[in-house]
């Protein structure tokens, strides 16, 4: 193409604008002819909101007339950020002039945008480090788009504006193979608003074989056999309300036939007709526009720089709610394993999260781009989550599928019209590989850092039996690592929901925080109104197995949760939702075992008037309060009965036979059983239970007073360590011979012995877990240990002695016991008092 070409006189712009004016600078070429070198056009708008929208038709129009449509991807997206921080920041007139200079080295193309309040500076280009706002960044995204843009202050006015160079060679050749220039004609023809053809100049004559007097009068559209163009396929009808249009097409000639025609549309807005330049197909390059750089090669230029995935989709989305100057902007992915697509970032005046949306307007069946004039009528759910009455979206496929969407939306119905959805869709198939591309590389790292966290807070999580610490994990897990502040609410079994915990990533304001939710919400959590902050809120339920457990509840910066991290915290949620059922099982089996086996040991030790006695008792498993050892001491008529004993083994098997030695042996006592009898029945019982393997040790004995002071004690002991006597010389004695353990023999026989505590005499009766206390191949009671410790205890009350026993058990080895300990201390006093029945 020549300069000369850019010498026509320009078609004025369309009548929205207060004031236009087209101004062409000229300068001499070396034959001293005068030449067209720069073309400008401009225009004035009110700032008012609508001014982006007719800035962005000014400026397609423009390019248009200047044949250079391979900018006006960029050339729109950039006017239309320039004319709103103005609406914006100034608020005053605007005025918007475009200036081609095809003599510069290389050519460029300038946009200016004019405001009248010059002491009003602009945002800084490029939001501050760690904000999210989306005001002021728009200059950064001119910066990256336009090759050059600056800002020129004046008294009165302040002009923004950007450079965009244009590459060389912009020539059309002519196609191989085009028909000869002698066979061209050039079509003319008018039709009025509604279509009627009002001038038809000869050469449509040749190419059509209408005569003027035949086509003049008839409509458009009987002339046309409109088949549609593009992907889009508009009809003929909204074609002719378009400003300008070119394309290929079919005309109906006058033999009856249908001829292939490529067409210029212009609509003149201010004569109110449509102009048609035809020819035949064979010569559409002359009416074509120059061969077009790649479309939008600086937004693929953008979207090609190393930006993390997150602000990847946070510029598409800015992108597109700047170009189609929409109130807000989204870019949707697929969710995994469903139909249904969530939104992944967002622009513009975004509602916060919407979460993921239904299938209906977006399904993997739609393949072409779509607008919806009236959102509430076709889906009124999506228009309450959205806060949308209008909206176009267009599909970024994948494979001939759609792996997600952009999206741009109005508070105001009927907003968009075909030609946004062309721009639309041409966003939409430049960034559909690199978002899928991200997309599958994001979905690995995050699948891996999924892992990662799941196993962290699965070790957290494992073995807490405790719903406040599990809540407390809970909250810390996500802040501040993907939450500014967390809360979990806690449903116990009655229903009732209360406020558990929070945690701020500010501590200081874990207080404000609690204050500011509702304690004990009275609505169900999915209907609570949360507290309105600088914060997005959204709630995820804690449910397993049918049951909800309650919720978390976290507030975010960002105004959009990633469907990674969306699917991260629903994994999350699973994890704790099943710790809290655990834990609510555990405790219930946790009170339940307490309670029965609170009922294995004796509610309290009978007193023994002139008798001291002490008792220890440690389970040897953890949160257990019996084990296999037990011990009891209770009155019977005039005299006092003890016992201690051992089951063979531990846990709920080895404490229920615990349970029926000590009920057994109070109840045959209380039936006045000798010690002797008693044995024989309960080695009797033992057998008919029928479990192998099942033995019991058992020491048991009877006190009764003497009047000179002291007891006189019937004891005997069926396989179980024999009791220690302490004189108050220090002497230590063993008073009892072991026999056979009970539940091994059925016919075996048991006998007493007898043996006198006199005045402050010592009793020590203890189990194996005290005798047989390990450390290494050392037992506590080698070399009569036991016996060389109580011997120290000469002058001791009984609690003092049960203590010190204790005291060596423990400290006896660094490893902690591994057998159940109990031991007893009876101490005589100088003379009884008799029992009162």
């Amino acid at each position: 193409m020549t300069l000369a070409a850019f010498s026509q006189p320009p078609v004025r712009s369309a009548s929205v604008c207060h004031s236009e004016s087209d101004r062409t600078a000229t300068s001499s070429d070396v034959l001293g002819r005068t030449v067209d070198t720069t073309r400008v056009s401009s225009t004035a708008f009110d700032g008012t909101p609508h001014a982006p929208a007719h800035a962005r038709r000014f400026v397609r129009q423009v390019l248009g007339e200047w044949r250079l449509d391979h900018l006006a991807e960029d050339a729109v997206l950039l006017t239309s950020e320039l004319v709103t921080n103005a609406v914006v920041h100034a608020g005053t007139g605007i005025e918007l002039t475009c200036r081609l200079d095809v003599d510069a080295d290389p050519a460029k193309l300038e946009i200016e945008v004019d405001d009248h309040h010059p002491a009003r500076t602009l945002p800084e280009a490029g939001p501050v480090p760690g904000s999210t706002r989306t005001s002021g960044r728009g200059l950064a995204l001119a910066g990256m788009l336009a090759d050059a843009w600056g800002v020129t202050y004046t008294r009165t006015a302040k002009r923004v504006w950007v450079r965009l160079e244009l590459a060389d060679g912009y020539d059309a050749p002519e196609p191989a193979g085009a028909a000869p220039i002698e066979t061209l004609h050039v079509g003319v023809i008018v039709a009025d608003r509604d279509g009627l053809v009002q001038s038809w100049n000869a050469e449509a004559e040749t190419l059509l074989g209408w005569r003027a007097d035949q086509a003049i009068g008839r409509r458009l559209e009987k002339l046309v056999a409109w088949r549609g163009h593009g992907p889009y396929t508009m009809s003929l009808a909204d074609t002719l309300c378009l400003g300008r249009w070119r394309g290929e097409a079919h005309m109906r000639h006058r033999d009856g036939g249908v001829v292939p025609v490529y067409v210029s549309h212009l609509r003149d807005r201010v004569r109110r007709c449509s102009v048609w330049l035809v020819v035949a197909l064979d010569h559409g390059h002359v009416l074509a526009p120059p061969p077009r750089r790649e479309a939008g090669r600086r937004i693929k230029d953008l979207l090609g720089q190393d930006l993390p995935f997150a602000e990847l989709l946070d510029t598409i989305a800015r992108i597109v709610q700047i170009s189609c100057g929409g109130d807000a902007a989204y870019v949707l992915l697929a969710a995994d394993g469903g139909d249904a697509f969530g939104v992944a970032a967002g622009a513009g005046a975004t509602p916060g999260l919407v979460g993921v949306l239904a299938p209906g307007i977006f399904g993997r069946d739609r393949t072409a781009p779509a607008i919806v004039a009236d959102l509430p009528a076709v889906d009124a759910e999506l228009a309450r989550r959205l806060r949308a009455r209008s909206l176009a979206c267009a599909p970024l496929l994948a494979g001939g599928e759609p792996a997600g969407y952009v999206v741009v939306t109005a508070t105001s119905p009927d907003r968009f019209d075909e030609e946004l959805v062309a721009s639309l869709q041409h966003i939409a198939a430049q960034v559909a590989v690199p978002v899928q591309r991200e997309r599958l590389a994001e979905r690995d790292r995050a699948h891996r850092g999924r892992l990662s966290f799941l196993a962290e807070a699965g070790e957290l999580l494992a073995g807490v039996h405790d719903e406040e610490v599990i809540a407390a994990l809970a909250a810390q897990l996500v802040v501040p690592k993907i939450a500014t502040w967390a809360a979990v609410y806690l449903t116990d079994l009655t229903g009732m929901t209360r406020l558990a915990h929070v945690w701020h990533s500010e501590e200081r304001h874990n207080a404000e925080l609690r204050k500011a939710l509702p304690a004990v919400p009275r609505t169900p959590l999915d209907e609570v109104s949360w507290p309105v902050g600088p914060e997005t809120v959204v709630s995820f339920p804690l449910v397993t197995q049918g049951r909800s457990h309650g919720a978390l509840v976290i507030g975010r910066v960002e105004p959009t949760l990633p469907l990674e991290l969306a699917d991260l915290l629903s994994d999350l949620c699973r994890l704790v939702s099943l710790n809290l059922h655990t834990a609510m099982l555990y405790a219930r089996q946790a009170t339940t075992s307490r309670v029965l086996q609170r009922s294995l040991l004796p509610l309290r030790v009978a007193p023994m008037p002139g008798l001291e006695s002490a008792v220890v008792y440690e389970p040897a498993e953890e949160g257990a309060d019996v084990g296999g050892d037990f011990y009891d001491l209770f009155t019977v008529a005039d005299h006092w009965c003890f016992a201690l004993g051992d089951v063979c083994g531990s846990g709920p098997e080895a404490a229920a036979v615990t349970g029926l030695a000590r009920h057994a042996v109070r109840l045959l006592a209380k039936e006045h059983y000798t010690v002797a009898d008693i044995f024989d029945r309960l080695n009797h019982a033992l057998l008919e239970e029928g479990e192998e393997g099942r033995f019991l040790s058992l020491l048991c004995g009877e006190l009764t007073p003497l009047p000179q002071g002291g007891a006189l004690c019937t004891i005997a002991s069926a396989g179980h360590p024999p009791p220690l006597l302490l004189r108050p010389d220090g002497k230590v004695e063993a008073m009892a011979t072991p026999q056979l353990l009970l539940g091994i023999e059925s016919g075996a026989r048991f006998y007493v012995e007898t043996f006198e505590l006199a005045p402050e005499e010592v009793l020590l009766c203890v189990t194996d877990g005290v005798t047989e206390r390990r450390d290494g191949e050392r037992l506590l009671d080698d070399g009569d240990g036991l016996a060389v410790l109580l011997s120290g205890c000469t002058g001791l009350s009984a609690h003092a002695v049960a203590e010190r026993v204790r005291h060596a058990v423990e400290t006896f080895a660094d490893e902690p016991s591994q057998d159940d300990v109990a031991l007893l201390v009876i101490k005589a006093a100088a003379v009884l008092r008799p029992v009162m029945t």
